[in-house]
């Protein structure tokens, strides 16, 4: 089938017919108003493809419609009916070996950089591994967004120059404060350890980003968790990220401690755990800020608790989350 209907044109054309000779000039409107020249023209079952080469750029590129300049509507290739512009043949086959060089050129750099990509993806292999948690549930991470928009033409887009680790979680939960908590793990993102509510984004819907911490998504540094669903495929996934030393910013609170149940310890938020029973642990002190992961872990708010004595408010658990409350509060 040769025939299409262009919409807003209002206009059926035939791929069969052609419209523009070898060496002809054309040229695209709206959208980069460069020049090109038609160095070959294939025909096949369904229509005709024209092999260009844009004059500016000497990069190749096909079309398979090519309309009349006078009916100009919209982005596409046009070319001028009434007053054909041609180049000399001459021109085009030395325009053609040096676009066929320059291909080759940057399909060298493209395989040498693919080497090296692969270089840099095992080393940050072991790196990873050896940092990953084998009860980790998500991995805490930092981007740094630039901002692609074009506001003229109201295209917004944005793409991530860099990714940096600030640590794991034992849960997929996305909770801000625990976002926060590895902020100053990176120099670049301290800033977001402060409470902020306007830099809390809940973008859990389609063609949403999800729960991420940051002023905007286009531009400038943002956290967010990455789930873990495959231990080998979340590896794979940060294995050009962990390639990169200064990629990796973690505290060593997120190094799973050892195991010592009759240990306390005091945090710098100035919360306190402590063995409160043979089969429960309580956690004393400051811990409005932290009150989401707490509860997140399974603990129970009780303003009658007991410590040394005296009745203090607290957060009770059982004796089974002792480790994953010592690893959170980063029990060496």
């Amino acid at each position: 089938m040769s025939k299409v209907f262009l919409l807003g044109t209002n206009k059926e054309i035939d791929r069969a017919k052609q419209v523009v000779e070898v060496n002809q000039i054309i040229q695209m409107e709206g959208y980069s108003y460069d020049r090109y020249v038609v160095y070959n023209i294939v025909k096949n079952q369904w229509g005709i493809n024209y092999m260009l080469i844009n004059l500016r750029t000497k990069e190749f590129h096909t079309a398979d419609i090519i309309r009349p300049l006078k009916e100009k509507f919209g982005i596409g290739y046009y070319y001028d009916s009434e007053n054909p512009q041609f180049m000399d043949s001459f021109e085009v086959a030395i325009l053609l070996q040096e676009a066929q060089q320059q291909k080759k050129a940057e399909q060298e750099e493209a395989e040498k950089e693919k080497i090296r990509v692969e270089q840099v993806k095992e080393i940050g292999r072991k790196r990873f591994a050896e940092i990953f948690p084998e009860d980790a549930q998500a991995v805490i991470v930092a981007r740094l967004k630039q901002d692609d928009s074009d506001r003229m033409t109201d295209y917004y887009a944005h793409s991530t120059q860099r990714i940096v680790i600030l640590g794991f979680s034992k849960h997929k939960r996305d909770i801000f404060s625990e976002m926060r908590k590895h902020a100053p793990n990176f120099e670049e993102t301290i800033y977001l350890a402060e409470f902020n509510e306007d830099y809390e984004h809940r973008e859990k819907y389609s063609m949403g980003d999800g729960y991420y911490l940051e002023e905007s998504k286009y531009s400038g540094w943002i956290i967010e968790k990455v789930p873990v669903y495959d231990r080998n495929r979340t590896i794979e996934d940060f294995a050009y990220t962990a390639g990169g030393e200064d990629n990796i910013h973690i505290d060593k609170s997120d190094t799973p401690p050892p195991n010592n149940s009759n240990q306390t310890t005091e945090k710098n938020s100035g919360c306190t755990l402590v063995e409160y029973s043979d089969k429960a642990v309580a956690v004393f002190g400051e811990t409005k800020a932290i009150k989401d992961e707490l509860k997140a872990m399974g603990g129970r708010f009780n303003c009658r608790l007991t410590f040394n004595g005296k009745k203090l408010a607290g957060w009770i658990f059982p004796k089974s989350q002792e480790q994953r409350l010592a690893y959170y509060f980063g029990l060496d």
